[in-house]
């Protein structure tokens, strides 16, 4: 008799168990507040200030025919890997801005690229829904395109792509909701990660060598952090106003960076399980779409739509700089594995490098 009640009235329920789950979330965020003490510039006003610095771009890369979507630094510190609208992926040797290796897709918009831990493969992916590992070798005459392995399979377009810290797994983040995590050599599906409720737009792994965690971030304005071995979403964070187009752990992995279409870049401290900063101006009002921490964790890189790059100082919650030089929007901004230098990627077609 009771299942024959609840089966009639399904709508009931469902609105029922909303405002559970909505006075559940008010809660939570209640408790959350308590804990909450201080500010993060607060803490850090003791702290001196940075003084001037000066960055500029020290070289150009050009050679792609259109928008530069994705890049990634390869750990000899000395190679990228970058992506564009054209289809191209292009392998560059960052000190002489020579091009080393050249694979044409098939698809346009390759929307994401990363190099290998080794150094030896870079893989790339976007409107084809997969992830194509290729490996690099010596010889610069050697056809890629031969080698070409494909390891994921989305059923949405490649929105991220990174190796774990070795070269034989591969993570992935989708427009179809999900990340997951792959063996390159089987191309088996090893985890796959539930959580989003729309495309997943980025996602970082965590610093540490033995860490299984990473963070995503999407178009439902929320940060998730994963337990790898579990497939869990182990903390969730929402309080940007808008798409996440970028997210970064802190160098001690302690914390995370995120950028966002609401033109503002947030830092979460997954200790104290909250936000404890916004970077932002009033004179800011285009969107952020790639964040990175430098080397020390002071200083926070972020490329805007605006064709802007600023330099925010993390404690402080100032921004310390405003770099000029791109002629379309910043797409794409990662420090250099020493944290000597940074490259940025634009809709202008070019790359370059700061110092």
């Amino acid at each position: 008799m009771a299942a024959q009640e609840v089966a009639s009235q399904p709508s009931d329920t469902l609105t029922t168990l909303k405002t559970e789950s909505e006075t559940l979330k008010t809660k939570l965020e209640e408790e959350r507040a308590k804990l909450h003490d201080v500010e993060l510039h607060q803490v850090a006003e003791k702290i001196e200030a940075l003084g001037q610095f000066v960055m500029k771009t020290r070289r150009t890369l050009k050679g792609h025919g259109n928008k530069v979507l994705c890049m990634d630094w390869c750990k000899d510190k000395r190679r990228i890997v970058s992506s564009s609208q054209d289809g191209k992926v292009i392998v560059w040797d960052a000190f002489t801005t020579n091009k080393e290796h050249a694979v044409t897709m098939p698809c346009t918009w390759v929307m994401a690229c990363a190099y290998a831990p080794s150094g030896c493969a870079v893989a790339c992916g976007g409107l084809d829904n997969k992830c194509s590992v290729y490996p690099l070798s010596l010889d610069k005459n050697e056809n890629l395109a031969a080698k070409k392995k494909s390891v994921a399979m989305h059923t949405n377009y490649l929105s991220a792509c990174c190796f774990t810290n070795s070269d034989m797994q591969i993570l992935t983040s989708s427009g179809d909701g999900t990340c997951a995590l792959w063996d390159v050599e089987s191309g088996q599906m090893l985890q796959s990660f539930h959580g989003h409720a729309a495309d997943v737009l980025c996602l970082d792994l965590a610093p540490s060598e033995t860490g299984n965690t990473f963070v995503s971030g999407g178009c439902d304005k929320k940060a998730c952090v994963w337990d790898m071995r579990t497939g869990q979403c182990i903390q969730s964070f929402e309080t940007h106003e808008s798409d996440i187009n970028s997210v970064r752990y802190y160098p001690s992995g302690d914390a995370f960076a995120s950028g966002s279409d609401d033109a503002t870049c947030r830092l979460y401290d997954l200790r104290a399980d909250r936000e404890v900063a916004i970077y932002s101006k009033e004179s800011i009002i285009f969107g952020t779409s790639s964040v990175d921490f430098s080397l020390s964790g002071r200083l926070l890189f972020g490329g805007y739509n605006d064709y802007t790059i600023n330099v925010w100082d993390v404690l402080k919650g100032t921004r310390v700089s405003i770099l000029f030089g791109h002629e379309n929007r910043v797409s794409t901004l990662r420090v250099s594995p020493d944290g000597t230098a940074f490259c940025s990627g634009s809709w202008d077609h070019t790359l370059r490098i700061w110092a």
